[in-house]
Order: C-alpha cells, then structure tokens, then sequence
C-alpha cells in the first residue's frame, strides 16, 4: 500500500523537531516550578519569562500581554467570558459573534446568555464573509464584546479583522478575534490592528497540543476563569506549563519567519487540489471560493455523497481529512458553517474538509486526485443503491 497521505492540518499537525529539542531539557534537568524561589524555580521561570516574550514579539504585542493557556478553547472562553464578566454590571449587555465561529466561541457565547448577555448574531454572505452592514447595526453603544474569527476553520475565509475591530472601538465595544488558524497563515500585529483580545494556539503551528496563548491588551481587565493562584498576574491561575511554553515561542518564532514561503507553496499545493478535483469530478462544490481565503483549507461538496461515506473510503485508502472541525467528529448534522453560509442541507452534509501543510507534496496531492473520482463514484453508487430500495 502506499504511503498515508495526511490532509488534516486544520485539525492538528506534527510537532517540529527544532519544537521538540527546545522542549526537552524541561522534562530533564530544567523540571523546576517557575513560582518557586531556589534556583531551579528561578531557571524555570526565566525560560517562561522569555518564551513569553518572545511569543509577545510574534504577535506585535508586549510580553505581559501575553497569558499562556491550555490551547484555543481555554483561551476563547477566557477572551469572551472574562470580558463578559468585567463588563457585566457596565450596562453593556450584548456579546456580539458571528454564526460561523468555532465551537469554543459560540459555547462561550451561549454561556454569557445564561449569565444575562443578549446574545446577536452577524449576518453572513455566501463566501463565508461577514456581511459588514450587519455586523455594524448589531454591534452598537450596548455591545460588551465582539468576537469574529480571524480565519474560518472549515472553508478558510479571511474576515477584514481591522476593519470589524475598529468598528467596534468607534462605539465603545471590546473586540476578540480567535486567530488559532490564522497564526502563521496571516500577519498579526497587534501594535496596528486595534483587537483587545486574541487568542492562538500551539498545535496548529507545530507546537504539542495543550498550549496555547490569549493576548489581553495592556489595561483590560479580564474575569478570570479559575482561583487559587497568582499565576499570571492572577488572570489565569494555575502552575504553568514551562516547556510547552518554551515549545509553543519556538515554533512561533519559526511560523512567522517562515510565513509568506508558507503561504506560496500552501496556496500552490491547494490550488492543484482544486483544480484536479474539480477537472475530474466537474459537479464538484467548493466552498468559500469566492472571497479571501487562507492557503491550507480546501472544503468540497459532491452531490450525492455523503461525509461520513467518503470519509471512510478515503481513510480505506490511506488518506486522512476530515468533515470540519476536528471537536466536532462524530457529529452527524451538517456543518454549522456551512449551513449558516446558506448551503443547502445535501451539500453540506456531503462536505469534506482537506487542509494541506507540511506533510503534503505534490505527489501526493496527484494521488488524492487520482483516485477521487472512483471514491465518488463509488459512494454515489451506494447511496443510489440504498435509495432505491
């Protein structure tokens, strides 16, 4: 059998050995607590100090700006309910996203609801673009906090960040952005963009998972989730996770050193995808074409297939995507994404989700191409067959 062909960076991707080795002293001799005072708490915490730092110097942002977390989840309920809870007995009571946000957003969102937030919802185009004009009549003088992803984690699409952020400045609301499949794919500076609060994390970018970071701008005040500690300035309780930490600014630093030679050859490695698909099974939809997207995600739609078919007869081939985000595997329903761009219910339960990076080469691109078209077939044949019986 040939090699396995691995097309689910979105979901995670592989530790990078330079990641790796920058770790490992922090399992060995440099193990110390960084909140402890002899000189093993003292190394420790010099090597977090910097890491942070330089995770700081990534983003455009200064170094106690920076929180470390257990990854994007963490970090989105941190930005959107630390924020909520600040801002709760301000008078301003909406929290403000969009109907195509990750999971963690939209789980944080609703929790905010509980709490006494009004919740709205931005309008959205087919592209998978935010409708502006909606996004300012909902964000207005009673908004808390606006919370739009920087890129969308199933099809891709690039919102204009700056512009919906300095919106929400001109009326007074804080702004989020979840930039976990952003990070490395666009520029990020927070010393131009006037976000609040932006979250990133780690596994996305070649780092382990279980790190990632929310960047809270110098002067907000945020609710923390946990108590107990003083970890953090008191915004996020707990001991830290020194060589994740350590881990996560190397493979920062190497994302954004490497960023526009990333992007090229992504952005060639997708469009060969595309268009061999698309020659090859000519019904084929892709989703979020038509507006800006990043260069890793490809999210394809064949009438009369379905997700969970075309999955396994891929997976039966060796080759590993997914139906959209990787916390929602085992879901049956069509994509929440898809569904809120307006696809209709066929399509959006026949996508697939194929995200390139730095295991795909072109060899394997053409091999997924090659044997698309009898996988299609082959699944359109079953559900034909069970149809009609």
């Amino acid at each position: 059998m040939p090699e396995p062909i691995y097309l689910d960076h979105a979901a995670t991707t592989p530790v990078r050995q330079e990641v790796l080795d920058a770790m490992v002293p922090f399992y060995g001799p440099r193990f110390g607590n960084p909140s402890s005072a002899h000189r093993w708490g003292r190394d420790a915490r010099t090597a977090l100090d910097e890491a942070r730092e330089r995770v700081a110097h990534c983003l455009g942002a200064r170094s106690d700006e920076i929180c470390f977390t257990s990854g994007g989840t963490e970090a989105d309920n941190i930005a959107i309910l630390g924020a909520w809870r600040a801002l709760s007995g301000s008078g301003r009571r909406a929290v403000v996203t969009t109907p195509i946000e990750h999971k963690a957003v939209l789980g944080a969102v609703h929790q905010a609801a509980k709490e006494g937030a009004q919740e709205r919802f931005t309008a959205m185009r087919d592209t998978g673009a935010v409708d502006l004009s909606s996004f300012n009549d909902v964000v207005r003088n009673d908004t808390a906090i606006a919370s739009v992803m920087w890129v969308n984690n199933e099809i891709g699409t690039i919102q204009p960040i700056d512009d919906l952020a300095r919106h929400a400045k001109s009326v007074g609301a804080l702004f989020h952005t979840d930039a976990v499949q952003a990070f490395g794919n666009v520029a990020i500076d927070a010393s131009t963009v006037p976000f609040d609060v932006l979250t990133v994390s780690g596994h996305k970018i070649g780092a382990p998972k279980g790190i990632g970071a929310v960047f809270i701008r110098r002067g907000l005040v945020i609710e923390p989730l946990f108590h107990g500690g003083t970890q953090d300035r008191g915004r996020r309780p707990g001991t830290e996770n020194v060589a994740a930490a350590v881990g996560f600014a190397r493979a920062a630093e190497l994302a954004v050193a490497e960023r526009e030679a990333h992007w090229l050859q992504l952005e060639r490695l997708r469009d060969r995808l595309e268009a061999g698909i698309l020659a090859r099974v000519p019904d084929a939809v892709v989703h979020g074409r038509g507006g800006p997207r990043a260069p890793h995600i490809v999210n394809v739609s064949v009438p009369g297939t379905d997700s969970e078919s075309m999955l396994m007869a891929l997976d039966l081939r060796g080759i590993g995507c997914s139906a959209g985000s990787a916390c929602q595997s085992g879901s049956v329903s069509p994509s929440h994404v898809l569904s809120a761009i307006g696809v209709s219910n066929e399509l959006a339960s026949a996508a697939i989700r194929m995200s390139v990076g730095a295991l795909t080469t072109e060899a394997a691109v053409d091999r997924v191409v090659e044997v698309y078209p009898a996988l299609i077939a082959k699944v359109r044949g079953a559900n034909a067959a069970a149809a009609a019986d």
